[in-house]
């Protein structure tokens, strides 16, 4: 009994250090005033089914017999029809607004002081770190792709930005075809600069993408397929848009249970 009288000072010491130690661990995790939530916690994506707005990062594959289900009734509610008249002329990236505009109306981010490319790098990024004395641009940050599934470093440079694109899920030039070359300008730039309708990804993979449709291109890692095709079906029915039929059954394939 003496023994143990001496010890319990000496363990209620060790644990009343240990508390402490844990604060002070805990208190270093706390994410630096430049770094933006978005990327606070590495290895965040979002199921398109769970994030209809696009405000929440990345893009997580459907692997649930249940998800593939949902994902299939969204694809089916898709219109269908074909390049409007003369549509394949007269596009011009200029007729949805100059390039990332922080002006567009109605869609989340805008207004917010910073351009739209910015404000989807913090938004996918993880590690983000900007520039110092400025509360927009991305200097560098870590990227879990999703259409070519690998990790990319990101730095700011004349000769490494493109290594990350922010590529739009339905091409501009592919919803000119299918109607908004009779939209009024303002929808337009609202498209342009939606961020569901917008994903930092892989350069090379959004190169060879180009302004193609899901019957002509889907993303190199096929886990991601189903989860791109219910992105590409939620901007085309935010903004009316048909696909072609090609592109409907494409899509639709993707998510086969």
């Amino acid at each position: 009994m003496i023994r143990i009288r001496r010890l319990l000072p000496l363990l209620l010491a060790a644990s009343t250090a240990a508390v402490t130690l844990t604060g002070c661990d805990a208190a270093t995790d706390t994410p630096p005033a430049d770094k933006p939530p978005a990327g606070s916690a590495p290895g965040r994506a979002a199921s398109p089914l769970d994030n209809p707005d696009g405000t929440a990062p990345g893009l997580a594959p459907l692997t649930t017999a249940a998800d593939r289900e949902a994902a299939r009734r969204l694809i089916g509610d898709l219109a269908t029809g074909g390049p409007g008249s003369g549509s394949g002329s007269g596009y011009d990236r200029d007729e949805f607004g100059s390039a990332w505009l922080d002006s567009a109306t109605g869609v989340p981010l805008a207004g917010n002081g910073c351009d739209t490319r910015n404000d989807l790098l913090r938004r996918d990024g993880q590690d983000v770190r900007l520039r110092s004395g400025d509360d927009c641009v991305v200097e560098t940050m870590e990227l879990a792709d999703p259409y070519a599934g690998r990790d990319i470093e990101f730095e700011r440079g004349p000769s490494s930005s493109m290594a990350v694109q922010i590529d739009h899920v339905v091409p501009l030039s592919y919803a000119w075809q299918m109607g908004a070359a009779a939209w009024a300008e303002d929808k337009r730039r609202q498209l342009a600069n939606d961020p569901l309708n917008l994903l930092a990804v892989d350069g090379p993979a959004n190169s060879s993408k180009g302004d193609s449709g899901p019957g002509e291109w889907l993303p190199p890692d096929e886990e991601i397929r189903c989860a791109y095709g219910v992105r590409f079906a939620q901007v085309a029915l935010k903004y009316e848009l048909p696909v072609t039929t090609a592109d409907k059954e494409a899509l639709r394939s993707q998510c086969a249970a």
